[in-house]
């Protein structure tokens, strides 16, 4: 709608003699009290508006309250934005029903019961009184209700119109936003996405001397990796050609034992605070970015509304970095896309169950997918994995509501399937304790870099010169599981996942920096699922701490461009030798500028190797000349294991007896002395008694047994003693010729004993 202009309105006056129409517009999200209902900010993009969800898991949510001032005595027509979310699939009765209070009245209508798009839903009209009153939102169900926003009206005869643009022009002049928004920056790097990569690149940046801006649409950071979504983290870190690539997000990662994991175990609190610690990181949690600002081939700026008052905010920097997933930034500035057309990922909700003492009940969901108990994969553990997935090839951009909605529709009935239906008889004390409805995303967009990396790249091990953060996740493709997609063929919402495990999940593939930053516009780097690859490449390098590295890289990369005035591309050409002199400081290191001396502080974590820190002692730790069991000579059958803790390293070798396998290790000897030989391993009730040791020093050699069943002090049974001199070289062999068990080769010592 057009809206008048001041003349037009004095000339209506002046014609009719009736004063213009008195209005009241309100955001749900401006609510002072939310209660039970929770901020949805997922699909601004799509609606046009930040807005509240009623998920009360199947139990009506507390009211969402707020104070109103009525401008004007009169009756106003009230209209309520929202849809009936089952709607669009002809689902029903419509389960997201919820009442407006105004003052002590509740209206009659009943809303979230028409519309399969977001729209104005007629509330009636009202007799109010000019001054403050009470506004509420009082859900019914319990099942997702949702409302965007109010608005009353005393003109009675006319619609609303339309809301689904991001800050429209009818909602900016509801808000009273001004037409000059606030400025903020210039910033040296404005980093647009919360979770892991944008993490990396924001704390990474600020270390290395950067003004950064850090730019989040919820109101916790990690994304994926968040209470909001628990996904655990995944990739290795700390290896390859870098292996100090990954300390800072070993700094927040999750340690979660399971996915979805407990809200305790994503430690949202940690990382705020890791964040916060920086003073050159402007954190803005609760922004959504919604356009860019462009000078030719450059963004200047990126405007953002805060999710909570609507107000907006353009902040302005020398470079950006895309962290949201579904390249927004990219895609707004005109950089070079590709989406794969078929066969795409989908989107995960997962969602967690318990038992109490006594009976419980669940509502019936007629509206939910109509499910039997085999009619999806029983969610043991008392937990739905990764693979409650959904939305392959459907549009992950402009419908990721209805892919979500689609979730908790399959959700919702697999639960009423364990409560009413056949699973009633075994589930009668379950609940359903958590159901995330920030839904997980896996593929979208993908802004296309100098280097495009392929499957062909990774599994042929192409070495790239720029080549740095390792990637170590198979190349782990998802499919519609076919024996649960029979029942709903159009959108199956069970997955499989193929991997292709040709990558080394151990050292890592090194992925290309060219992959970090456009190919056309010129001051946007990318980090996370939308870098430069191939749908099949995707599947490796999108797990969330090999994301969380690229920002690492890509922090650094955006110091150096500060440092000298340059581009992203320029890092490449002509600064590569100083990003790979970066990568080898710690994590914790940092500097006041750009320009600055790096200092390394006293708490830096260990340099850890090519294949990354030891799961187990590290041998650097250990007192005398160690040699591990990776550093063995081997010959035989031996295989590799990691389920006796108490080992030396990344794991240990075992051998049957009898098969005549060896380990050779090999020791120098710095200083002459007399030494013990000490033999580690983990004790087993399956291993050797009399494993034979021999010590050999030139002509010199010496046969020993050790026990292996049982426990040695610090694991490492002392074989014998030895006098050796500055300069030996001792060759130590464990054999399985005449062992009586299993023979375990973990590593090998000479202590000093003189």
């Amino acid at each position: 709608m057009r809206l008048p202009t001041l003349s037009a309105v004095c000339f209506l006056l002046f014609a009719t003699g009736t004063a213009p129409a008195a209005d009241l517009f309100v955001e749900a999200e401006s609510f002072q009290d939310r209660g039970g209902w929770k901020l949805d900010t997922q699909f601004i993009q799509e609606m046009g508006s930040p807005y509240l969800l009623a998920h009360g898991l199947g139990k009506p949510v507390d009211d969402a309250t707020t104070t109103i001032t009525v401008p004007a005595d009169g009756k106003y027509r009230v209209w309520v934005r929202t849809k009936d979310w089952v709607a669009r699939w002809g689902a029903a009765p419509p389960p997201g029903k919820f009442k407006v209070r105004i003052g002590e009245d509740v209206l009659e209508t009943t809303f979230g019961t028409q519309g399969k798009q977001w729209s104005w839903h007629d509330g009636g009209a009202v007799q109010l009184a000019k001054g403050a009153t009470s506004l509420a939102l009082m859900d019914q169900t319990g099942f997702d209700g949702r409302c965007d926003c109010l608005y009353l009206t005393t003109d009675l005869s006319t619609d609303p119109p339309a809301a689904d643009q991001v800050l429209g022009p009818w909602r900016r002049q509801q808000l009273g936003l001004p037409d000059q928004p606030q400025q903020k920056g210039p910033y040296d790097l404005v980093v647009v996405g919360g979770g892991y990569a944008g993490m990396g690149a924001a704390i990474s940046a600020a270390r290395m001397g950067c003004k950064v801006a850090l730019i989040q649409d919820r109101p916790v950071l990690g994304g994926n990796g968040s209470s909001e979504v628990r996904v655990w983290a995944k990739g290795n870190i700390r290896r390859g050609k870098f292996p100090r690539i990954g300390e800072i997000i070993d700094e927040f990662a999750d340690n979660a034992t399971k996915s979805p994991g407990t809200y305790e175990e994503f430690g949202d609190d940690l990382k705020e605070r890791i964040v916060r610690a920086e003073p050159n990181i402007d954190l803005m949690l609760n922004h959504h970015a919604h356009d860019v600002t462009m000078n030719g081939d450059k963004i200047v700026a990126v405007a953002a509304l805060d999710t909570r008052t609507g107000a907006e905010v353009v902040v302005e920097g020398s470079l950006f970095c895309d962290c949201t997933g579904h390249g927004w930034i990219g895609t707004w500035a005109g950089a070079d896309l590709d989406m794969t057309s078929e066969g795409r990922m989908g989107m995960s909700n997962m969602w967690a169950w318990d038992e109490l003492d006594q009976p419980t009940e669940f509502p019936e969901t007629p509206w939910a997918l109509d499910l039997n108990m085999a009619d999806f994969p029983y969610p043991r553990d008392h937990h739905g994995q990764w693979f409650w997935e959904s939305g392959f090839d459907k549009d992950a951009i402009g419908d990721a509501e209805a892919i979500r909605d689609w979730n908790l529709r399959a959700v919702y009935g697999a639960f009423n399937a364990m409560k009413n239906r056949d699973g009633a008889e075994d589930h009668e004390t379950a609940i359903l304790t958590w159901v995330a409805y920030i839904g997980g995303p896996r593929e979208s967009r993908r802004l296309m870099g100098d280097v495009v990396l392929t499957q062909e790249d990774i599994v042929s091990k192409r070495d790239f010169i720029d080549g740095c953060v390792p990637s170590t996740w198979s190349i782990d493709l998802h499919y519609p599981k076919e024996q649960y997609a029979k029942k709903f063929p159009d959108n199956p919402f069970i997955s499989i996942a193929e991997h292709n495990r040709a990558v080394d999940r151990n050292y890592g593939y090194p992925v290309p920096y060219r992959c970090f930053y456009s190919r056309n516009i010129n001051n946007l780097f990318m980090a996370g699922r939308c870098i430069s690859v191939t749908h099949e490449a995707l599947g490796t390098v999108r797990v969330m701490k090999t994301c969380g590295m690229m920002g690492e890289v890509v922090g650094k990369a955006a110091s150096i461009c500060a440092a000298e005035d340059c581009l992203p591309r320029d890092v490449y050409e002509d600064h590569l030798d100083d990003l790979v002199r970066l990568m080898h400081y710690p994590g914790k290191a940092r500097r006041e500028t750009p320009t600055s001396d790096i200092v390394v502080p006293g708490d830096a974590m260990t340099l850890a190797g090519p294949y990354g820190p030891p799961s187990g002692l590290d041998p650097a730790k250990i007192d005398g000349i160690v040699a591990d069991d990776g550093d063995a000579m081997l010959s035989g059958k031996w295989q590799q294991g990691q389920g006796l803790k108490g080992y030396v390293g990344y794991g240990y070798r075992y051998a049957a007896a009898g098969t005549e396998a060896t380990a050779t290790f090999k020791l120098a000897v710095k200083s002459s002395g007399k030494y013990e030989l000490l033999v580690f391993s983990s004790p087993h009730k399956n291993r050797s008694t009399r494993t034979p040791v021999t010590l050999r020093n030139g002509n010199f050699k010496r046969d020993y047994h050790v026990d292996q069943s049982i426990q040695h002090p610090e694991n490492a049974a002392i074989a014998g003693t030895v006098s050796l001199s500055e300069g030996d070289v001792v060759e130590v062999v464990l054999s399985t010729e005449d062992a009586d068990g299993m023979v375990h080769a973990d590593a090998v010592a000479l202590r000093k004993v003189d």
